[in-house]
């Protein structure tokens, strides 16, 4: 888990929480606002925890949304470990910060944004080709859908953490 930073045409800057499953590399979260807080964050993994996608263990870095006093609440009364990285040491969560990459270089970086709706309309295009079409060589070729859908198959996933 993770987050990207961005500004709009008229100089606001916003935000893009970021979470994917290291396992099957499903996107399991995207939000954008102008101002995410601990107290986003929870919200968007009790929407997660509501579709049966709660994480064993997340890794995160040292941002004050991630060490809040909510998100610590939260990750201790649904039994979920958050594992910090070492400060300063991003390649200790290669996986999200690859992602995050893409994000901005195919996605974010392509357009002009005026809105935060643009900003997520657009996002959602990009996430639907990369979920559900483009093939991934560390998924063996297929979609993340497609990893997806075996894990919820019977392919067992020994460890869920995102």
């Amino acid at each position: 888990m993770n987050l990207v930073s961005d500004q709009l045409v008229g100089g606001r800057r916003f935000r893009v929480l970021t979470l994917v499953d290291l396992y099957s590399r499903e996107r399991l979260a995207l939000q954008a606002g102008f101002s995410l807080k601990g107290g986003d964050v929870a919200a968007v993994l009790d929407q997660l925890k509501r579709n049966g996608r709660k994480p064993k263990t997340i890794t995160v870095d040292n941002g004050s949304e991630f060490t809040s006093r909510e998100l610590d609440t939260w990750s201790y009364l649904n039994d979920v470990k958050l594992d910090f990285i070492r400060p300063g040491k991003p390649v200790e969560n290669c996986y999200i910060e690859s992602f995050n990459g893409k994000l901005r270089d195919e996605c974010l970086n392509m357009k002009l944004f005026f809105t935060l709706a643009q900003v997520e309309q657009t996002m959602r295009n990009w996430l639907h080709d990369y979920k559900h079409v483009r093939p991934h060589r560390s998924l063996g070729g297929v979609p993340p859908s497609h990893r997806g859908e075996q894990i919820t198959h019977g392919v067992p996933n020994p460890d869920f953490s995102i």
